[in-house]
């Protein structure tokens, strides 16, 4: 009989797509009695949790069909919404987009309303993608993913989508130019302890709501990924998997401000020939 080790390689060595779910974090009692010291230390030690307890459940008849996608979730943490308490929750997300691949967006949107049970996020916040060195980003760098979430606003997927990181000018041109403009920006205090006063000047005018977040640039990166399923399942040729978007969201209970639950959903490839 396999171990659930050598059952997991088995799948993570043939699969081309890994779909990964931690489902509600406050229902992790490991968790409780340890606080990660970063949001990337909390998310390696999600995937790594996730994967160990997803390994332990392998079916033999898995193992045999040897799917294309594995579907990797924490299903005793998994919750979804009482339809009957929907309209006393907010739904909020924020998205990291690895790749270049715009309709990761779409998926990423889709996977976590099909989670939590609901017909539409009330937030989302989209992270700038990753760039390469030198680079700085501009306004079309932007325009594919914001103009996916404009479409997902217009079929009624999402209500409210802000961003993440824009100074002054750049929030500027992306509000000009959009179709749905971003009512909310996030700034990170670690880069500045005082928000930019034109930054809040134009916020201010145009109802945008700044917000802040400790985030690091690069929440998920490939090499962050590969060495949290190398813990997870030895022998892995961890190189071929690269993650293409990580969502995480949050359910608020509007009226007390208390989290009922958050979690992290996440999709990665496999390429063979990396």
């Amino acid at each position: 009989m396999e171990t659930p080790a050598h059952a997991a390689r088995t799948l993570l060595e043939h699969a081309t797509t890994l779909s990964l779910q931690t489902g509600n974090l406050l229902n992790w009692g490991r968790l409780s009695k340890k606080c990660p010291a970063t949001p990337s230390e909390e998310l390696r030690d999600c995937i790594r949790t996730t994967l160990n307890e997803w390994s332990l459940k392998i079916s033999p008849e898995l193992v045999l069909e040897l799917p294309n996608t594995l579907e990797c979730s924490m299903t005793e943490a998994t919750e979804t919404i009482n339809p009957e308490e929907r309209e006393e929750m907010k739904v909020s997300a924020k998205l990291f987009v690895s790749g270049s691949d715009f309709s990761s967006v779409r998926d990423a949107v889709n996977m976590a309303c099909s989670a939590l049970g609901v017909a539409e996020l009330d937030s989302v916040i989209i992270a700038p993608p990753p760039l390469e060195d030198g680079i700085d980003l501009s306004l079309e760098h932007l325009q594919p993913y914001w103009a996916e979430l404009e479409n997902l606003v217009q079929n009624k997927k999402i209500v409210a989508i802000g961003t993440s990181d824009l100074d002054k000018s750049m929030l500027e041109q992306l509000y000009l130019w959009a179709q749905v403009k971003p009512n909310s920006n996030q700034v990170n205090l670690a880069s500045c302890c005082v928000m930019p006063p034109d930054l809040t000047a134009f916020a201010k005018e145009f109802d945008i709501q700044l917000l802040t977040h400790n985030d690091p640039k690069e929440l998920l990166s490939e090499p962050g990924f590969q060495e949290a399923i190398k813990e997870s399942v030895q022998d892995l040729q961890v190189n071929e998997w690269t993650p293409l978007w990580l969502l995480r969201y949050s359910v608020i209970v509007k009226c007390r401000g208390i989290i009922k639950s958050k979690g992290y959903i996440l999709q990665a490839k496999r390429n063979p020939f990396t």
